[in-house]
């Protein structure tokens, strides 16, 4: 028998395998998105999008993973107020190694002249 996350699982587990009942425990993986909504800090005339960052969460790269896997038309950049600050104490990985790894252009406290035209 499998190793159960609660003895209530257990016992359901125990009364299906007396009952004849052929089952597997956690043995399908289901992918599910929930719906959220992103509100850009900037929106340019151009259609780039601009977020600006002081602090870059964990949280706020996942999400910015999920919305250009989810909408890859959108383009999508950060400004930085210190781009080289690491992603957390023990990263050698910053802010913007991240932004180069996962395909987003950045720029540190201004926003660059070309991407406004």
């Amino acid at each position: 028998m499998p190793r159960f996350r609660s003895k209530f699982e257990q016992k359901l587990a125990l009364d299906l395998k007396r009952s004849g009942v052929d089952f597997g425990y956690e043995s399908k993986l289901i992918r599910y998105l929930k719906p959220h909504t992103y509100t850009p800090d900037f929106v340019l005339s151009n259609g780039v999008i601009i977020e600006a960052k002081g602090r870059f969460l964990s949280s706020d790269r996942g999400k910015h993973l999920l919305i250009k896997k989810q909408h890859p038309e959108l383009d999508i950049r950060f400004c930085f107020m210190r781009a080289s600050n690491t992603l957390n104490k023990r990263s050698k990985t910053t802010y913007g190694d991240w932004c180069d790894k996962h395909g987003f252009l950045w720029c540190e406290m201004k926003i660059p002249r070309e991407w406004v035209i």
